[in-house]
């Protein structure tokens, strides 16, 4: 497949950037991304440019507001996609089901649906947040990123799965099951998100697997 290289690294600068807590020298950039420290200057003048990234007084490059515009012009369009999936998926499971994606370090809850039937449900709320290290929804997304030699195995199981599974990790007596709604290569925009389900003790986890799998394809498959 034929890309346009500096379009190419300058979106590989955004998911750098996107991706360090508290920003990072131009320096430290053009060292992520192979290339010279001019050219590295060149692609974050230009991100400067449209408002994508901004600088500091100290120097450190961080992600800026022209994104905020941009997702919030995705945001709707990933609603309409995704809410009816997700009321199905946990209609299906009798779940709490999820939609959630990486900011920083962090994982967070875009959107939760909950089943009809008056099951026993999990404290899982739009706005929750917790680290990427942790909880299903987490190690799905992680497992979707390129494979690191200090990876916890748990991501390496759920890339070869293709879902996670976790087992109180965030609540006792939760278990989640989630899976990447793309891997690394065909990400939609760049998105790092997961689909998964959450409930108490019994849950079927195969059943839920499979749910969630089929779920993050359709999302991915409808996002383009």
């Amino acid at each position: 497949m034929s890309t346009l290289q500096t379009l190419d690294r300058g979106l590989n600068a955004l998911e750098i950037i996107a991706r360090t807590a508290g920003g990072m020298s131009i320096a430290e950039l053009a060292e992520r991304l192979e290339v010279h420290r001019a050219i590295a200057y060149r692609i974050v003048a230009t991100l400067e440019a449209h408002a994508l990234v901004a600088r500091g007084a100290d120097g450190q490059v961080h992600l800026s507001s022209g994104l905020m515009v941009l997702a919030s012009h995705f945001e709707p369009q990933l609603r309409a996609v995704a809410r009816p999936l997700l009321t199905a998926l946990a209609r299906e499971t009798r779940a709490t089901a999820f939609l959630s994606a990486a900011q920083g370090d962090e994982c967070v809850a875009l959107m939760v649906a909950e089943p009809d039937e008056g099951v026993l449900r999990v404290g899982y709320r739009v706005g929750s947040r917790h680290p990427l290290t942790r909880g299903a929804a987490g190690i799905a997304i992680l497992a979707a990123r390129q494979e690191s030699a200090d990876e916890p195995a748990e991501v390496k199981q759920a890339r070869r799965d293709g879902f996670s599974i976790t087992r109180g990790q965030l609540q006792r007596g939760a278990v989640g099951v989630a899976s990447p709604i793309a891997p690394l290569e065909r990400r939609p925009g760049g998105f790092e998100g997961c689909v998964g389900v959450v409930a108490l003790d019994d849950l079927d986890t195969d059943h839920a697997a499979n749910a969630v799998r089929d779920c993050a394809g359709r999302i991915a498959a409808l996002m383009g």
